[in-house]
Order: structure tokens, then C-alpha cells, then sequence
């Protein structure tokens, strides 16, 4: 049970004004734990400041005193009992006093900026797009070979590219490093991303053989990204990659991909994803690091034999090592249902505040 400060709400608004009985302070505490056991016996532990918990302290059969000198640091995630994999959230930092009036203050200068990237992102011929955006602050970092385009005069198969899934700009830094624009299928994303995207996006029915008729059709028209992950996450995981992808096509090129942020993530589970790319380019400085690893050799593809399974799950290990992350089994339902209850569906009419 969590007893705090309530914030009022109004139509499923918050209001920002404060509930009844106040801000939980000194007898407020007291009273509210009172409420809240009833005829329950007394808690074990209190932890306070000494100054103002002093009330709901004497409550309970041990108390501690947390002094305000004392030099605390927040746990090591290796000693968590659980590894965080999911959150969710805008603010990359803790929002502290100081961090909060920087914020405030950056968000019109970083809205600006992040039109005038974006703009720059559709407009530009994608050979150019590097410099402009490495001239406005974005940061661009390139590894492994660059494949040319599929030779369509002899009848060569596009490329199909297996990206993992940051952000949804991945695809469009993916192109930015090949010098061109790569189509992608999408599945769940709002029509405002499609709108302004700056290449060719198909969106996915999850209906099995509807998608793969699709996917086979572009991809004897050109490359191909696809994120098998099916979502985002931002910690420093890999999620279980969809084997649909590797039962259409044997040229599979692996795409590592990471990025930094230091004010807004780029990514949402519960809010409006069509800020997405705003927020990823609002940052000061962001970047992204792309890695074109080897394509995949014949012999571990299902030309060769090997499951839709194995391939999927080799070049999810591929990634993670690449990267120095770890594997997991989750999944984009797993991910919605943990942080929003929901199967992660976008509605046709979203809004910017939706519930």
C-alpha cells in the first residue's frame, strides 16, 4: 500500500491542486496511517527525517532516523533483486530543482530545434542529411560496411535489415548511414509518424500470411528494415525477435543501434507517440550509433535448413553482443501490459492527453 499526497483530478485531467487533507506533513502523516490500518497491527519499520515524521513514527514498532548529512547512493542495478527492463516516462533525469527550471526553460528552444531537425530530416537529400544534422548538434556514429543498393537489372533480391528497436528513428538513422532511404513496416504507430516520415513505411496487419505476402512484395522492390522486437526499450536489453522475418528472405543483414539522450526520452508506452520523434530531437545533443554488422551467411539461414526460431533468436544474440546487452523472452504485449494494461494498439484518433 502506497499513502502519499494526492493530486486532484477532473475528467481524467490532473488538476495540479492538491486533495484533501493536504500535503502529508507532520500530523497529516499520522492520521492517514491511523486510517489506513484500522484495526491492522502496527508496522515494523518507520524510516524518516527526524524533523517532521516524528508523528507517524512513533506508530510503529521500530524507528529509524535517516539524517540528512548522511551519504546515500542510489543501488547498483547488478545488485538489484530484479533487473529494471521496463519504465516509462519523458524526463531521462531525476527532476531536481535545478534540473526542472532547465527543463522548463529548454523546452521552447528544444521544440524549435527539433522542427528545424526534422524539417531538415524530410526535406534533404538523405546523402546530406548526415552533415546538416551533425551541424545542428545531433550525433552520427557509423560502424561496419555499408552495402550498396540490390542490382533490380539482374533480378536481386532486396536486403532485408534486422534492427533492433530504440527508438522509432532507428530506421531513419539506418538510412542516414547507407546514404538512402530504406522503407520499413511499422505496426502500431500513429498516422501523424507516418505522415512525417521521410521514406516509404508499410504498416502491418499481424495477420501472419497477409504480412508476409507484403514483406516478400517490397522486398523485390527494395531493401528492407524491420524491427523484430515489435517495441522499444530503453534499458540496455534485447527484447525476443518475431520469426516471421526470417522465413522470407536468406539475405538478412544484422543492425545494431544505441543512442543517448540527456533531457527527454524518445519513446512512450502510455503517452501520445506521435511526440516521439519530437522528443528524441528536443535533446541538446542526442545521438545514435549505428552498427551494420556482416550479413548473414547462408549456412545459419532456413535456406540452409535451420528454423524461422533459430535464425531469430542467433541474430538476437548477435545484437546483444554487439551492443554488450543482455537477451530476454519479453515481448511487446509483455512491455504494454506491464506499464500501460493494454496490448500496446494505437487508436485511430489519439490525443495529446489521452487517459
Amino acid at each position: 500500500m502506497v499513502i502519499g499526497t494526492e493530486i486532484n483530478v477532473f475528467r481524467g485531467r490532473a488538476t495540479g491542486l492538491v486533495k484533501k487533507p493536504g500535503i502529508l506533513v507532520g500530523n497529516n502523516q499520522a492520521q492517514q496511517l491511523e486510517k489506513a490500518l484500522k484495526d491492522d497491527p502496527m508496522p515494523d519499520i518507520a524510516l524518516g527525517d527526524g524533523k517532521t515524521d516524528h508523528n507517524f513514527m512513533k506508530l510503529c514498532k521500530e524507528s529509524y532516523v535517516v539524517s540528512a548529512k548522511s551519504k546515500v547512493e542510489p543501488v547498483n542495478p547488478n545488485k538489484l533483486p530484479k533487473p529494471v527492463v521496463f519504465h516509462d516516462g519523458r524526463l531521462v533525469q531525476r527532476p531536481t530543482p535545478l534540473i526542472a527550471l532547465l527543463t522548463v526553460l529548454w523546452i521552447p528552444i528544444g521544440f524549435f530545434l527539433a522542427c528545424l531537425r526534422l524539417g531538415l530530416l524530410l526535406l534533404l537529400p538523405m546523402p546530406l542529411v548526415y552533415y546538416a544534422v551533425w551541424a545542428l548538434g545531433v550525433r552520427v556514429y557509423i560502424k561496419g560496411t555499408l552495402l550498396p543498393p540490390a542490382k533490380k537489372s539482374i533480378g536481386q533480391p532486396g536486403v532485408l535489415f534486422i534492427c533492433s528497436h530504440r527508438t522509432l528513428l532507428d530506421p531513419v538513422f539506418l538510412s542516414i548511414a547507407l546514404g538512402r532511404p530504406i522503407p520499413v513496416v511499422t505496426y502500431s504507430v500513429s498516422r501523424f509518424s507516418e505522415l512525417i516520415s521521410p521514406f516509404k513505411t508499410v504498416r502491418l496487419s499481424r495477420d501472419r500470411a497477409t504480412d508476409a505476402s507484403a514483406i516478400k512484395r517490397l522486398l523485390q522492390e527494395d531493401d528492407l528494415v524491420i524491427c523484430p522486437e515489435g517495441t522499444t526499450c530503453r534499458e540496455p536489453f534485447v527484447l525476443r525477435f518475431s520469426a516471421l522475418f526470417a522465413e522470407l528472405s536468406n539475405e538478412l543483414v544484422p543492425v545494431a543501434v544505441a543512442n543517448e539522450m540527456s533531457m527527454f526520452h524518445g519513446t512512450t508506452a502510455r503517452g501520445w507517440k506521435g511526440m516521439d520523434a519530437f522528443y528524441f530531437l528536443m535533446n541538446p545533443s542526442p545521438a545514435y550509433e549505428v552498427t551494420i554488422l556482416n550479413k548473414l551467411p547462408n549456412e545459419l539461414t532456413c535456406g540452409a535448413g535451420k528454423s524461422s526460431y533459430e535464425v531469430a533468436n542467433s541474430i538476437q544474440r548477435m545484437i546483444a553482443k554487439t551492443l554488450s546487452y543482455e537477451c530476454t523472452s519479453f515481448t511487446r504485449k509483455d512491455k504494454y501490459r506491464i506499464l500501460a494494461g493494454t496490448d500496446g494498439l494505437v487508436v485511430e484518433n489519439p490525443t495529446f492527453f489521452p487517459k
